[in-house]
């Protein structure tokens, strides 16, 4: 009697991890480097073991990315061994993915049981953001994984005789999480601290032990990176991209870190309170990466904690209703009223969260079901999903316009079912209740389709069909929109917030005044392969032109950087195409003081740098953010265009800096 049951039990669950595998890796290369400005990075890092240790934008080691380069290791390590190309690259993202999925399953079937399990396992594998960013080469996926991983050791921590290494443990997964994105792998703490305090089996004195004991773990698998950083002789390491004074810690604490919460962070975009409020996970911009679940999520949560209401305080399920419940709550809030840099894909952190909540609150309800108010939390709960599919569906009404009435329909039919489910016979309750998971994560898993079956490029991608979501809205390029990325808006607000022209473009020139708009027509053109070579910035994709690549690939190993231009994101298009270093002038936002005018021209002097390329960033504000960071970029582009002949090739302006006027 007991085989039958673990047969289907391990055959369901290689089923969902199967198909996980199948769903992120459809079509994996079409996206290409994806993110440029991290995949130029993973290429300076598969050749250069400094520039890997530090995340370089190039092997020459000019500067860094904008972030501890903890999820660059592992993609670095797949380019050392498989080569670097477009599946080394992201391959390492799905298998994160996929891991994520699995100790997902496992926490949540510690508790709630094997369904439970494989019901939170498909809501993280089909939210939409997190299909997006398990096929892309941003930090995020290596951080999902790293928190859930601390979410689960946290509940065996909580477990009676446990191993008192398992909160030690939790602390080693977010400090390591710290590595991939910074102070946003502390977001979790909260909650993984007062559930350990309030459900440990242990005594005060050993609880408090065991809490230091994780702190400690924490800032040692954090701080040595930064430690070592710190202590490096910083003529001898690239410079601290995203920090205005070379420095880890300022980088850490400030534009990674309180600046994201407040808006002030020099270098950075400034303020972009375009939507903070209690909405905005529901919003155009986040909704459909995001929002689908999040109402089952919080009703199905306190429902099951009402239903365990007298449980003694150890009780394992509690622990973990409140574990992902807190997750969700101190998560949502911070992305919710933000005022900093804040992208919708960012919200790939709730998903977790909201997908044990769901698990485990459903399987309690269900459990419960002989009582009424259980199976109305149950019905209700799916109506309130269904309206809310109706709401994000209809934001993009003139894609499969029958999908949200037929969820409303079958969302219908189950819920009456959900009320008298307990006097149906047992084929038929579990007909309609898999009708209603069916019903319930439809909209998410159309959305998830649509990303997976779409090419994304640049900086700011957006799961979804066309028009569901971007920075804020979306912006969609490519022939037939099937090239997506952060570009223009869909409400016709930039990057900052503020109007733009009509059609959401901006009439932005660069930094010498004869360049092109980063989120205009001209950059929507690089985006598919335009012959022109024009400039993305940090919204797009830099594709030069051949007769560019050409020009920049001449006598490229005569120098120590083949070219130098303004912004991260236009150097890595270069580099990724030539193969050669190319100095990123300023970072990412062009707004960091690297190289500063007068290093620029002793690396001129010493003929290390063959050409500069003319391009702009943020709008083309010529190195300068709203105002704040420095100056040195806007300063090199007057000096080069001062000293130097331009010459456009492929209607890309370049100057030969080997060749005076």
């Amino acid at each position: 009697m007991n085989r039958r049951p673990r047969w289907i039990r391990r055959l369901s669950l290689a089923a969902l991890l199967v198909a996980t595998a199948v769903l992120y890796l459809w079509d994996l290369g079409a996206s290409g480097w994806a993110n440029q400005f991290y995949a130029a990075a993973v290429q300076a890092g598969s050749s250069s073991w400094k520039a890997m240790l530090f995340g370089s934008s190039d092997a020459a080691n000019s500067i860094t990315v904008d972030k501890t380069p903890g999820a660059l290791w592992v993609m670095d390590i797949s380019a050392r061994l498989f080569g670097f190309n477009a599946w080394s690259l992201l391959v390492p993202q799905v298998l994160e993915g996929i891991a994520a999925v699995a100790v997902l399953y496992a926490s949540v079937r510690r508790v709630g049981g094997h369904w439970a399990g494989i019901l939170a396992g498909a809501v993280l594998a089909l939210t939409p953001v997190a299909a997006l960013m398990f096929r892309y080469d941003n930090p995020d996926a290596l951080l999902v994984l790293l928190l859930t991983c601390a979410a689960y050791c946290t509940l065996r921590a909580v477990e009676k005789d446990c191993a008192a290494w398992w909160l030690p443990l939790a602390g080693v997964f977010v400090g390591f999480g710290f590595l991939a994105k910074m102070m946003q792998a502390f977001l979790v703490l909260p909650a993984l601290l007062l559930v350990y305090l309030l459900a440990s089996h242990r005594s005060w004195p050993r609880r408090l032990l065991q809490a230091g004991a994780a702190a400690l773990t924490m800032v040692v698998s954090a701080g040595w990176y930064l430690a070592l950083v710190a202590l490096w002789p910083a003529s001898s390491r690239p410079y601290i991209g995203g920090s205005q004074h070379n420095s880890v810690l300022e980088l850490a604490l400030g534009y990674n870190g309180v600046g994201r919460l407040t808006g002030d962070e020099t270098g950075g975009l400034g303020n972009t309170n375009y939507d903070a409020g209690w909405n905005r996970l529901f919003a155009d911009s986040m909704g459909g990466q995001i929002a689908w679940l999040i109402p089952a999520a919080v009703i199905l949560g306190v429902a099951g904690l009402w239903v365990i209401r007298r449980a003694p305080r150890t009780d394992r399920t509690r622990a973990a209703l409140l574990v992902w419940l807190g997750w969700l709550l101190v998560t949502g809030a911070v992305f919710s009223f933000a005022n900093g840099i804040l992208h919708p894909y960012y919200t790939v952190a709730l998903a977790p969260a909201i997908a044990g909540a769901v698990g485990i609150g459903a399987a309690l309800m269900w459990r419960s079901r002989k009582d009424i108010r259980s199976r109305v939390v149950l019905s209700g709960t799916l109506l309130v999903t269904a309206a809310l599919a109706w709401v994000l569906l209809h934001r993009t009404s003139d894609w499969l316009s029958w999908l949200a009435p037929t969820i409303v329909a079958v969302s219908v039919v189950a819920a009456v079912l959900l009320l008298v489910i307990d006097r149906l016979p047992e084929v038929a309750a579990a007909a309609a209740i898999s009708l209603a998971v069916v019903a319930g994560l439809a909209g998410p898993a159309a959305y998830t389709v649509a990303t997976v079956t779409t090419t994304h490029s640049g900086a700011m991608p957006s799961a979804g069909p066309d028009g569901a979501g971007g920075f804020p809205g979306g912006g969609h390029g490519g022939p037939g929109g099937g090239h997506r990325n952060g570009g223009s808006t869909a409400n016709g607000a930039n990057a900052n917030g503020a109007a733009s022209s009509a059609g959401g473009q901006s009439n932005s020139t660069s930094a010498s005044g004869t360049g092109t708009s980063t989120t205009g027509t001209p950059a929507a053109n690089s985006q598919t392969g335009n012959p022109g070579g024009q400039h993305g910035g940090p919204f797009g994709s830099v594709e030069p032109g051949a007769k560019v690549v050409a020009a920049l690939k001449s006598n490229a190993s005569n120098y120590t950087w083949a070219a130098a231009t303004i912004g991260s994101d236009n150097a890595a298009g270069y580099q990724l195409a030539v193969d050669s270093p190319v100095m990123a002038i300023g970072g990412y936002n062009g707004t960091d003081p690297s190289p500063t005018l007068a290093q620029f021209k002793t690396y001129v002097a010493q003929h290390k740098i063959h050409y500069y390329i003319d391009a702009s960033v943020m709008g083309g504000m010529g190195g300068r953010s709203s105002g704040s960071g420095s100056e040195a970029s806007s300063e090199i582009a007057a000096w080069v265009k001062a000293n130097f002949t331009a010459q456009t090739i492929d209607g890309t302006t370049v100057y030969d800096l080997t060749a005076t006027n």
